[in-house]
């Protein structure tokens, strides 16, 4: 078996510029103003994505992208889940979400439509799946219906937690389609302009990820064209899977960015701080917070790219997309909590990002999937019974 961790001279360049880029244009006071003053990256900030081509990255070549697979993807998207995760779920909701649904979804003139202006950055796009009644029982809980009326679909229906959904274009919304058919073969996928009459957005006080708001939207008899159905009607969920997998690695680039930088942080902490006649580094208990940080970092890192590579790769990564996303949340807890433990009371003041690092790390423990019901799937992936109703 070959096995190669090492970066091309390629991509070692790409992760070179995207760290870079991240010092310059994603320091610590800028994203502590964006944190504490927008809910959304500013226009500024993301045409300098669009610049460094963030947006052609998983866009296919015939449609003006740059066709790259996932490992290159997370390559210049890790440094800036480390700079901040919530300019991650902002460019991410646009490449994973928009780009990903149209390309793998989207008929041929949906994708000389969308494709080559998510390439340009002169789109934003996000996903509109979670209820109120729940996230991870996407069958049990999904209620929002589109009705077919002959030339139109008219959507209602409510939505929560929907990331960047105040600043979408399109909002690529989930629906009900069929009423008898049972639950798996009832979803369809359809692209709803953000600015349609009928839909309402409000804000939903949080406290992660100031700078990129998860919102929640209502649909009044929203009206769309027919021609907005994105794949096939009532096969909605299983064609959604090439979507849901991607998202988990890409949330646990997050966590990896997360128990990266509180590591780094705490790791400088301990040198400078000074208790009890020298500094804090020399205490064992602090060595053992940062060497399991440390370890989670590694771990959490590897499993991460090892399930794009997968994907890239087309083999199954189903298991290993899941097991990244619960390694790296649960490494980003606890270098979080331990982080802010061993800078003491700054752990807790906004002067330092601890704080932030912490709020935002308290996110990813059940988006997009519960760290629990990933255990569960795990074991049911194994053979074992499956252990939820």
């Amino acid at each position: 078996m070959d096995m190669n961790f090492s970066l091309t001279e390629e991509q070692q360049m790409m992760r070179d510029a995207m760290e870079k880029f991240c010092k310059k244009e994603l320091n610590k006071e800028y994203v502590k103003w964006m944190d504490e003053n927008v809910d959304f990256p500013p226009p500024e900030l993301w045409n300098k994505f669009v610049d460094m081509g963030m947006f052609r990255g998983n866009v296919p070549e015939e449609y003006g992208g740059d066709g790259v697979g996932h490992v290159d993807q997370m390559i210049s998207f890790e440094p800036v889940c480390k700079a901040s995760m919530s300019v991650a779920l902002a460019v991410g909701t646009t490449t994973g979400f928009g780009t990903r649904f149209i390309a793998d979804m989207g008929n041929e003139e949906q994708k000389q439509e969308y494709l080559p202006q998510l390439a340009e950055g002169k789109l934003k796009m996000c996903m509109a799946l979670t209820e109120p009644g729940g996230g991870t029982d996407i069958l049990g809980a999904l209620k929002t219906f589109a009705e077919d009326k002959g030339d139109s679909w008219v959507i209602n229906g409510q939505k929560m937690f929907i990331t960047g959904a105040h600043v979408s274009d399109y909002l690529i919304t989930i629906c009900k389609t069929e009423k008898d058919a049972k639950p798996s073969r009832s979803l369809s996928v359809f692209l709803v302009p953000g600015n349609v009459e009928g839909i309402t957005i409000n804000k939903v006080q949080k406290i992660s990820c100031h700078h990129c708001d998860s919102v929640e939207v209502v649909f009044e008899d929203v009206v769309i064209p027919k021609e907005n159905l994105l794949g096939t009607r009532g096969n909605g969920w299983y064609e959604s899977l090439s979507v849901l997998n991607p998202e988990r690695i890409g949330v646990a680039m997050m966590g990896v960015g997360l128990i990266a930088a509180a590591y780094e942080d705490a790791f400088q902490y301990v040198q400078e701080r000074e208790a009890f006649g020298g500094p804090i580094a020399r205490f064992q208990i602090l060595q053992h917070y940062l060497a399991d940080m440390y370890i989670n970092l590694e771990n959490a890192r590897n499993i991460t790219y090892k399930a794009a590579w997968l994907c890239d790769q087309g083999l199954p990564y189903h298991m290993e997309a899941t097991m990244a996303k619960l390694v790296a949340a649960d490494g980003a807890l606890h270098a979080t909590t331990h982080g802010a433990e061993i800078l003491g009371g700054y752990g807790i003041c906004n002067e330092y990002s601890m704080q932030r690092y912490l709020r935002d790390a308290l996110q990813i423990q059940f988006s997009p999937i519960s760290n629990e019901m990933s255990r569960n799937m795990l074991m049911q992936f194994q053979g074992l019974p499956k252990s939820w109703p």
